[in-house]
């Protein structure tokens, strides 16, 4: 198995326009494209357990080139997520669910798609939902440009062959 390396995306700009870059551990594969160890916490469109992208040179961007079937999943909260924590990792575990970041204000979770988003969605708001201090949000379902617009890859993922 390859080694872990770390490096650093492009993952938005702050209020002040200054450029925000996420560091993250990957695998280097045969062909030079890299595959996420966790899911990140901030850039859009990736999740841990194999998305394999293929980093563009002398920039921190990058190109998806296989998506794992992970969804990310992540949950802020300005506190009490030791709760939320307590209470819903068991949950995402029993479905084959990892909890791949903890900080005091943030979780990153990646779980299976085939695990369906009415499961996933029911458990997160039972967990986050009730809490007004707490907000949940995928990661890389929607265009990261418009926030909105389903990308639609684990149609392929779910296709029955």
């Amino acid at each position: 198995m390859a080694a872990l390396q770390v490096i650093e995306l492009f993952a938005g700009n702050d209020p002040q326009g200054r450029a925000i870059v996420e560091r993250l551990s990957v695998r280097q594969n045969e062909d030079n494209s890299v595959q996420l160890v966790k899911s990140p916490a901030f850039i859009r469109g990736l999740a841990s357990g194999g998305d394999k992208i293929q980093l563009v040179p002398d920039t921190k961007e990058f190109i998806i080139k296989q998506h794992s079937g992970n969804l990310c999943i992540r949950v802020y909260a300005k506190q009490g997520l030791e709760a939320i924590n307590e209470q819903l990792t068991p949950e995402f575990e029993k479905l084959g669910g990892e909890l791949d970041t903890e900080t005091p204000r943030f979780l990153v979770y990646s779980i299976h798609v085939s695990c369906g988003f009415k499961t996933i969605e029911l458990l997160l708001n039972r967990h986050v939902g009730n809490n007004h201090q707490a907000m949940w949000a995928y990661g890389n379902v929607y265009d990261p440009v418009d926030g909105v617009t389903p990308l639609n890859w684990w149609n392929k993922i779910l296709q029955p062959e």
